[in-house]
């Protein structure tokens, strides 16, 4: 008998490791070829290894002698997939009009994206992404290469002449249960991480080093739209906890604006998705805390924005602190709302509401600024270095301000 189960339990383990054998490896490393082709290799071989991708740092080869990964293009996402960066660095090749990751819904010429789930990017030990030494393109569809901001596609024949999605560091849309964890982005090509539709997230301990200049070549150069995490319109239930460092502008902010164009993949945008007059496009149930950082642009740490109709409601930001070093003054260190007239104007009383702020220490020349409308808040516990305001700013004028209660504010001479 116990020469049966013996034979029994070797027959299953040759069995077991056959099986293991004939599986492709998660692990980038053991491919061929560039950097971005091992990668994806990885990732489409992650329905056989449990959804699971690892990616240590690049093992120096006959190819290139180095230990980060050098991406030509992005890495897509499918449903259902976590990987792991584990103490590796990520850059961008001077060769890259691509995100580092985007999910694998959404695209150029990709008209109408289908709703994904189960995407997880998390970072373990020490990961950093690096944008390009020479990026070919930086900031949002509304800068011209060249003219406005860097990119050496500037003047070129057959390529967009503006920034748009691609710029972005990691881009997911329509990702219902996702999960950004423990990476520093440091010197993006516009917003490091941008969310369209997005519901039921985690994004937490993200550092960044961005400026809104960078010496390229021995010259100082403009390099716009460099914030940290936007969340867009229809973004739903999520949580940002934990972001530090510094951006060129918006540390974190909410930008649910009209939608740019209605089909999706198209290039004339920063955002990739379609959009629908049926859609529910509010942005509500978000919870921004833990923020220690600056904009040293001189724009705004977290920044709410709602307009052309988009609602925004329960929103919760406890505990940001103005990190800003001398010579670097914000705007604001939270800002709500804007006047702007392409967006409308000033947001009619309601389609902003229920916003809590609570524990702010602020260097800004505003620590609270009202530029929209606001109704059925809280803005509490508040302590104000600023020496250029006093009190909470209301750009758009009181009128626009309804049952918002303001206690706990402390102003300190600096």
């Amino acid at each position: 008998m116990k020469h049966v189960l013996l034979t029994l339990v070797t027959v299953l383990l040759a069995s077991f490791q056959t099986l293991l054998a004939q599986t492709p490896s998660n692990n980038p490393n053991d491919y061929a070829g560039a950097d971005s082709d091992r990668i994806q290799a990885a990732v489409n071989a992650a329905p056989l290894n449990q959804g699971v991708v690892h990616i240590p740092a690049r093992r120096p080869d006959d190819e290139a002698n180095r230990d980060y990964w050098l991406l030509d293009r992005a890495i897509l996402l499918p449903a259902n997939t976590t990987i792991y960066f584990e103490n590796c660095t990520v850059k961008l090749s001077d060769k890259c009009r691509d995100n580092f990751i985007r999910s694998a819904n959404a695209g150029i010429g990709i008209e109408k994206v289908e709703a994904i789930e189960n995407l997880r990017v998390i970072g373990i030990g020490k990961v950093e992404f690096f944008g390009a030494d020479h990026p070919r393109a930086t900031g949002d569809s509304a800068k011209t290469l060249g003219v406005r901001t860097y990119g050496t596609d500037a003047g070129k024949e057959g390529e967009s002449q503006t920034g748009d999605w691609r710029n972005i560091g990691l881009l997911f849309v329509k990702v219902r249960r996702f999960q950004v964890e423990n990476i520093a982005f440091i010197q993006a090509h516009a917003w490091s991480l941008s969310f369209e539709k997005c519901s039921e997230g985690v994004i937490r301990h993200l550092r960044f080093e961005a400026d809104e200049t960078r010496e390229i070549d021995g010259r100082m150069e403009k390099v716009l739209n460099v914030d940290g995490v936007d969340l867009r319109k229809g973004c739903h239930n999520i949580v940002i906890d934990g972001i530090s460092g510094h951006t060129g502008d918006d540390l974190v902010a909410i930008t649910a604006i009209n939608p740019q164009t209605k089909s999706g993949g198209q290039l004339q945008s920063t955002e990739v998705c379609d959009y629908s007059e049926e859609e529910d496009l509010s942005v509500d149930n978000i919870v921004i805390r833990n923020v220690n950082g600056y904009a040293a642009g001189g724009h705004q740490i977290v920044r709410l924005l709602n307009a052309s109709g988009i609602k925004l409601s329960n929103v919760i930001i406890d505990g940001v602190v103005d990190s800003s070093p001398v010579g670097v003054v914000d705007r604001a260190t939270i800002r709500i709302g804007d006047s702007n007239p392409a967006w409308g104007g000033v947001t009619p009383l309601g389609d902003a509401s229920a916003v809590i702020v609570r524990n702010v220490a602020s260097k800004a020349r505003h620590a609270v600024l009202i530029a929209g409308s606001l109704t059925d808040s809280i803005i509490t516990n508040v302590v104000n270095y600023s020496k250029e305001c006093r009190g909470l700013t209301y750009e758009s004028g009181e009128e626009n301000v309804k049952n918002v209660l303001l206690s706990n504010w402390t102003d300190i001479e600096p």
